[in-house]
Formats: structure tokens, C-alpha cells, sequence
């Protein structure tokens, strides 16, 4: 799995976006246009145990429970890469599996349309993502392949630090090849195949937005010798995973932890309960998060060329300034900000923001 940084994954309990509000238990970078190619990754709760490790020599990312089982079983015979990559082991997927996608497919293709922005529902199509059963990843990378030079790679879970922005400079996705289960519907720890391909892969279709991608990989490993990391997770957090974009027809969900999640795609274009701010990278890059509910501020693109266009200057001295500020809490709102809507704060609780 590839959310963002590996440290944020330290603090997380709950998969934030792919996982349920806990309100409701029926339902995760340095001056971007550097030219490293070497990176780190994040996941969803790790989880820490004592048992002897059945990780490969010399792995050094986090050992999760899915990690864990599937080292255990050695792969079922599969060979790690160094990239940390295997080939999709699609003999693997059982009928609950395919039954488990059809389900979450159903729901959000049901749900989706008038609350998703076009340029998703158009790399949906693009793609041929269908409903029958878990996708080949081999099959959606010939159109990826054609349409922006990206291409899906098949990991057993989360990557080691070094690895994933390695991976999306040079436009590779990674994307857990594993389906939750069926009693995981609404409630996961770890993003697994459904997360990443349904809810991440349509917009690497769209151009722009693929080379916000591949600029973030390319940051990453400059943002972590400043010590930056922390700031640029933020950013991560608030656009590719639970941004939204504003349209002329409304405010429409891009980021891939709300589109995967029936509760959250309602939540955070429906309740009164959040704040929704206009974009603004320094603010972002201030601003704390939720990880165990859904989140108090949505931050709000006009397009994706801000987007991008906001990544192109040198991070470095804007780290150094934004290091000496205080932090704004997830739910603050900021005299300078653009609020497109001042949320009532209904439900928020008193748990600490990440």
C-alpha cells in the first residue's frame, strides 16, 4: 500500500478514508519539481508485534499484519523484487474476493455520479474498470501505459520508505494486490486492492494530474533530508487523499480516501459539520489531521493545474519558514483563509488530530 509518509503510518489506528467513521460502524514532497528519484511510503496502522519476523532479510519497511501473513506463507511461492513489486497473483483471488469488489464497486458506481469530479468518471471509463471481478492489473496498464506513461505495479502491501517514491517518479503506481474481506467492508487497517486501483488509478489518466504524481515521488526524498516530511504529508493528506475540487456545477470529490468510502463521499460534500477552505499550499502544510474520524477541514482546488502549478517553486526555503510557525489544528479556521463554508462543528469530538 502507498498512502504517504512512513511516519504519519506510526501514528494511525484506523485507515482514515478507506475506513469507517467511528461515529458510524457501518462504514492515508520538497520543493516538488526536484529530479530525485528515490522515495519514501506510508501506510495505515502498522501494527507491532513480538513474534520472530518473517520478513526478508534486509527489509526495512513496517511489518503490518497483512505483510506479516503473507511472508509467513512465503509469497505462495512468489519472488519479492528488490522494488518490493511481485506479479499480481491473480490465481489467488477467490469468488468471495470478486464478490467483495462487485459489492464496493456497486455501491460507490451507485453513489458516485454528481458527487466525483468528471475527470475521475472519465479515466473510469477510459480504463474499463468493470464490476465483474478484481481488475488485471496488466490489462488497465495497457491503456494507463498509452494515455500518461504510468503503469500499476502489484506490492504484498506497504512498501519500505525508499521505495515508493522511487516508484512514482518514474510513474509507477503500487497497489496492494489483495480484497478485504467480506466482514471489511466498511472497515479496514490496511488500504488493500479496492482502495488503491478504484479509488487512486482513474485520475492517473488525467494528465496533469499524473505529473502531480510523479512530481510529489520525485520531492519526496529531498523533503526527508530537510526533515520535512511532516509538512509534506500534509499536503499529501489534504489533496490526494481527501481533496475536493470546485466546479461549475459544485464542489466535487478528487481525493482517493473519500471516493473509495461510501460514508465519507456523502459526509464530506453533505454535512454542515466540516469546514471546506479554499487551497492554499502553505496553510496545508500547517495543518494537522483527523486519522480516526472523518476529517474537520476539506481544503478546495479550483483545478488541477493549481494543483500542480502550486508544486513548481523550491520547497526548501518555504520549509525552513513554515518549521519556525505554530501548527493549526484540523479543525481551525485561520484569519486569512478563503471559507467557502464554515463548518458547525457538530460531532467533532476531543481526540487528537495526527
Amino acid at each position: 500500500m502507498h498512502w504517504i509518509l512512513h511516519e504519519i503510518c506510526k501514528q494511525c489506528a484506523n485507515g482514515a478514508g478507506f475506513a469507517a467513521n467511528p461515529r458510524d460502524p457501518a462504514p492515508t514532497l520538497a520543493g516538488f519539481q526536484s529530479h530525485s528519484t528515490q522515495v519514501s511510503s506510508m501506510a495505515i496502522a502498522p501494527t507491532a508485534s513480538a513474534a520472530p519476523s518473517p520478513a526478508p532479510a534486509g527489509f526495512t519497511g513496517t511489518l503490518t499484519d497483512k505483510l506479516r501473513e503473507q511472508f509467513a506463507d512465503g509469497l505462495d511461492g512468489q519472488t519479492l523484487r528488490p522494488d518490493f513489486t511481485i506479479e499480481q497473483p491473480v490465481h489467488r483471488y477467490t469468488a468471495a474476493d470478486h464478490a467483495t469488489w462487485r459489492t464496493l464497486y456497486d455501491r460507490q458506481e451507485a453513489l458516485l455520479p454528481g458527487r466525483v469530479c468528471e475527470e475521475f468518471l472519465q479515466g473510469l471509463t477510459t480504463l474499463g474498470m468493470r464490476r465483474e471481478s478484481v481488475p488485471s492489473f496488466d490489462q488497465l496498464n495497457e491503456t494507463l501505459m498509452r494515455a500518461t506513461g504510468w503503469q500499476i505495479v502489484a506490492v504484498p502491501g506497504l512498501v519500505p520508505d525508499e521505495v515508493f517514491f522511487e516508484h512514482l517518479a518514474n510513474r509507477r503506481f503500487p497497489a496492494s494486490w489483495w480484497m478485504r474481506r467480506p466482514d471489511q467492508l466498511d472497515y479496514l487497517q490496511e488500504p488493500d486492492c479496492f482502495h488503491d486501483i478504484f479509488g487512486h488509478v482513474p485520475l492517473l489518466i488525467n494528465p496533469i494530474f499524473a505529473d502531480y504524481m510523479q512530481a510529489y515521488g520525485q520531492g519526496g526524498l529531498k523533503a526527508a533530508r530537510l526533515g520535512a516530511l511532516d509538512m509534506l504529508a500534509r499536503l499529501y493528506w489534504y489533496t490526494v487523499e481527501f481533496g475536493l475540487i470546485r466546479t461549475p456545477a459544485g464542489l466535487r470529490i478528487y481525493g482517493a480516501g473519500i471516493v473509495s468510502s461510501k460514508s465519507e463521499s456523502v459526509y464530506a460534500l453533505d454535512s454542515a459539520s466540516p469546514n471546506r477552505i479554499g487551497f492554499d499550499v502553505r496553510r496545508i502544510m500547517r495543518t494537522r489531521y483527523r486519522i480516526d474520524t472523518f476529517q474537520k477541514t476539506y481544503f478546495v482546488i479550483d483545478s488541477f493545474e493549481q494543483l500542480f502549478d502550486a508544486t513548481r517553486p523550491d520547497f526548501t526555503p518555504l520549509y525552513e519558514e513554515l518549521g519556525r510557525l505554530p501548527t493549526f489544528g484540523a479543525g481551525d479556521v485561520a484569519d486569512s483563509d478563503t471559507v467557502l463554508n464554515a463548518g458547525t462543528r457538530e460531532d467533532w469530538g476531543d481526540t487528537a488530530d495526527a
